[in-house]
C-alpha cells in the first residue's frame, strides 16, 4: 500500500488510527458508525501493510493536535466533533457518523436495512406497494439499492424508479410509521428519523449509475415511454463514462493509478474522443504513447466488454468519489 500511495486516504488513516488506538477502544468508535462506513474501514485495514512508523506518526499526532487544540468549552460541541471526525474519516464519512451520533440514530426499522444483505432486503420488501419499497430503495445507499432492484420482479423495476424519481420526500409521521412497521422486523433499541428528504430524480438516477448495464438500458427505456420528460429529467443527472472528459484532471490522474491497463483499454475502445484525449492528457508522455499503441493494436471487442470494464472504472470512480480522494462534480454539484 504504502509504495502506491503516498498520501492516504480517509478509509486508511482511519484504520490506521483504529489500530494504533487498542482493540477495546476502536471497538467503541465503531459501533457508531454505519454500514458503509464499517465496510471501508475494515476492508482498509485487512487491506494495510507495510505501514512506515512515520505515518502512524503522523495519523497519531494529526489527530492528537487536533484534540489538544480544544478547550473543555468545545468538547462536546458539534464543531468539535466535526473536527476530529473529518480529520480521522474524511468529511463524507464523518458527517453521516455525526448525524448518526447527534441524533441518537440507532440501527432499528429502516436503518436495520442497510445491514443487510441486498437479496435479503428483496425478499423482506418484495411483497410490499411499489410506493412503500421506493421510499425503502431510496432510504438505502445508491449502490446497495441498485442491488436490491436488480433483484426484483423485472415488470415491477420501472415503475418503482419512477416512483423514486417522483418523490418529494414525505411526511416524518409516514416516514416514523413505515419505520416501526419494518422494525418489528427485527430487534433494536428505539430512535428518530428527523428526515423526510428522500427519493427525487438525483436519488433514481444515482441507483441507476450502480446498475448493470443493460438492467440500466431497460429500466430507463421503459420510463422514458410512459413519461420522456421524467426520463431525460433522471438521464441528465446521471455520471456516465462520457462524463469523465468534465472531470478535473488531479481526480483523473488519482483515477488511472487505481485502474489496470488492460480494463483501461478495453474502456476506451467504445469511449467518446474526448474521454480518450481526457485520459492521454494526465499520462506520461511515453505511457501515453504506449496506450495509444495498445489501442491499435487491440483487436475488436465485444460492446458488452467495452460496457463491463466502463462499469468497473465508474465503480472506482465512485468509490473515491465517496473516499474524498477526488472529485467528479466538473464544474456542477459534486456527485456523490
Amino acid at each position: 500500500m504504502a509504495e502506491k500511495k503516498t498520501k492516504l486516504s480517509g478509509p486508511e488513516r482511519a484504520a490506521i488510527l483504529m489500530m494504533a488506538v487498542g482493540e477495546d477502544v476502536a471497538t467503541a468508535i465503531m459501533k457508531h458508525m454505519g454500514p458503509k462506513e464499517v465496510q471501508r474501514i475494515g476492508e482498509a485495514m485487512a487491506s494495510t501493510s507495510n505501514v512506515s512508523r512515520e505515518q502512524v506518526e503522523d495519523v497519531v499526532a494529526t489527530f492528537a493536535e487536533t484534540f489538544g487544540n480544544q478547550t473543555a468549552i468545545g468538547v462536546g460541541s458539534e464543531e468539535y466533533l466535526r473536527k476530529i471526525l473529518v480529520n480521522s474519516l474524511g468529511e463524507d464519512k464523518a458527517s453521516g457518523l455525526i448525524d448518526r451520533i447527534l441524533l441518537g440514530r440507532s440501527s432499528k426499522g429502516l436503518e436495520a436495512l442497510k445491514w443487510m444483505e441486498p437479496r435479503s432486503i428483496a425478499e423482506v420488501v418484495r411483497l410490499e406497494h411499489p410506493q412503500i419499497i421506493a421510499i425503502v430503495l431510496s432510504y438505502l445507499d445508491a449502490d446497495q439499492a441498485a442491488e436490491v432492484l436488480s433483484l426484483l420482479p423485472e415488470n415491477m423495476r420501472a415503475d418503482i424508479l419512477m416512483r423514486i424519481a417522483s418523490l418529494d420526500g414525505i411526511q416524518p409521521s409516514a416516514l416514523q410509521e413505515l419505520d416501526d412497521i419494518l422494525d418489528k422486523q427485527f430487534s433494536g433499541a428505539t430512535g428518530n428519523l428527523k428526515s423526510s428528504s428522500v427519493g427525487g430524480t438525483k436519488t433514481a438516477a444515482n441507483i441507476l449509475n450502480f446498475m448493470d448495464t443493460a438492467i440500466e438500458g431497460a429500466i430507463l427505456d421503459r420510463v422514458k415511454e410512459v413519461d420522456s420528460e421524467l426520463g431525460q429529467k433522471i438521464q441528465d443527472l446521471m455520471f456516465v463514462f462520457d462524463n469523465l472528459a468534465e472531470v478535473d484532471d488531479r481526480s483523473i490522474q488519482a483515477l488511472l493509478r487505481e485502474v489496470s491497463s488492460d480494463t483501461l483499454i478495453i474502456a476506451l475502445k467504445g469511449a467518446d474522443a474526448a474521454v480518450t484525449e481526457k485520459v492521454l492528457k494526465n499520462m506520461s508522455k511515453r505511457a501515453a504513447e504506449m496506450l495509444r499503441d495498445d489501442l491499435e493494436a487491440r483487436g475488436p471487442v465485444r460492446l458488452s466488454e467495452v460496457e463491463a470494464a466502463q462499469k468497473e472504472i465508474l465503480a472506482i470512480a465512485r468509490r473515491m468519489a465517496e473516499a474524498g480522494d477526488i472529485s467528479l462534480g466538473g464544474g456542477g454539484d459534486e456527485f456523490v
